[in-house]
């Protein structure tokens, strides 16, 4: 339905800065907006495309002047601090997910010792083992496996072939994304006399704590002795593997193809962008950011921001990659020196340049 925004600004807490009249009917990002959309301008990277986009009316953040910086007077602001975290909202406002009615499908099967709380929708091919426990509003799409002694809250939703094994625990309002698997043996062997491997039993639970959502295809797996635990309000992006023993922090992000060896320590609140490999038995301290590719082969300090392999201080990596960029020109300029020494009379030491 649409909305006028002047009834969109009040139900964000945004200040309107222009005419309230206009009817909205959708939400886009900046380039590929239409005149009846909202659009919004989280990163000054995307400036620039003020001037060409076609929305009615940008999200954007107090201070910015849209008529004196970016020449636009037909675009109405919607003025906030977190411009970003409303546009968030404003998609709720405009787009309404899939319902799924109470009941369990004919196909699925659940063991009669599993306790399923009120309201829970079971969809087809489901299976239920015997003494796992469901909390209220739970959602399994299709396809889902819930292990023997599994224990999981309110509000639970699993998508399509995601998987709980056994005696896993899981809080309120967790969301397992497309194929994930949350408590899948860890790499657990002893090596032998005879060079080869003696698989070890992985006893201890992989534990998620509410409000965290695992993305497609990534596995939390179970540990050996003890448990695997991610904290209250992380978030796993696709392909992620925590590794078995470790712990990872409340309201945390792990970035696509992240992997944590076995027995590592995030702490609260950190970033693990795209490709982070830690080595085993490490900690990394509250509020890090590692930046994408790099690999950690040991503690990082909290509040640290650190890049490369081995990964250091951002700021030693960033000299570090200007001084490579610059090695060819250097490397010419000592065979120049070199030459200009031999001229005149000089015997330089044979250049490993050369």
């Amino acid at each position: 339905m649409p909305m006028k925004l002047a009834d969109i600004a009040q139900k964000l807490g945004c200040r309107l800065d222009g005419p309230g009249e206009t009817s909205i009917h959708g939400i886009a990002g900046i380039e590929q907006a239409e005149p009846g959309q909202i659009t919004f301008l989280a990163n000054r990277r995307y400036f620039p495309l003020l001037k060409t986009t076609r929305a009615s009316a940008v999200l954007v953040q107090d201070g910015i002047n849209i008529e004196r910086d970016a020449a636009m007077p037909g675009l109405t602001a919607l003025r906030t601090a977190n411009p970003y975290l409303a546009f968030a909202h404003a998609i709720e406002l405009f787009y309404q997910g899939p319902r799924y009615e109470p009941g369990f499908h004919p196909t699925a099967l659940i063991a009669k010792s599993a306790r399923i709380g009120a309201g829970a929708h079971i969809g087809p091919y489901c299976v239920v083992e015997k003494d796992a426990h469901i909390g209220r509003n739970a959602v399994l799409h299709s396809f889902v496996t819930i292990y023997q002694g599994a224990r999981i809250g309110d509000d639970f939703f699993a998508h399509s072939h995601a998987t709980v094994r056994e005696f896993c625990q899981i809080g309120n309002r967790v969301i397992l994304q497309n194929g994930v698997v949350i408590g899948a043996d860890g790499l657990g062997f002893a090596k032998q006399n005879d060079g080869t491997w003696y698989k070890m039993q992985q006893s201890g639970p992989a534990v998620l704590e509410d409000d965290v959502e695992v993305q497609a295809n990534a596995c939390v797996d179970r540990a050996t002795v003890g448990e695997t635990r991610v904290g209250r309000g992380t978030k796993l992006d696709d392909l992620v593997i925590v590794g078995h023993a470790s712990r990872v922090g409340a309201n945390t992000m792990l970035c696509g193809q992240v992997g944590l060896a076995g027995s590592t320590k995030v702490g609260d609140g950190c970033i693990l962008a795209g490709q982070v490999g830690t080595a085993g038995h490490l900690t990394i301290g509250d509020g890090s950011v590692i930046t994408a590719k790099s690999g950690i082969p040991n503690d990082v300090p909290p509040r640290s921001m650190f890049s490369g392999y081995p990964a250091v201080d951002n700021r030693q990596w960033l000299k570090t990659v200007a001084a490579l960029n610059r090695l060819p020109e250097l490397q010419k300029r000592v065979r120049e020196l070199e030459a200009e020494l031999e001229r005149l009379g000089g015997r330089p030491r044979p250049s490993v340049h050369r």
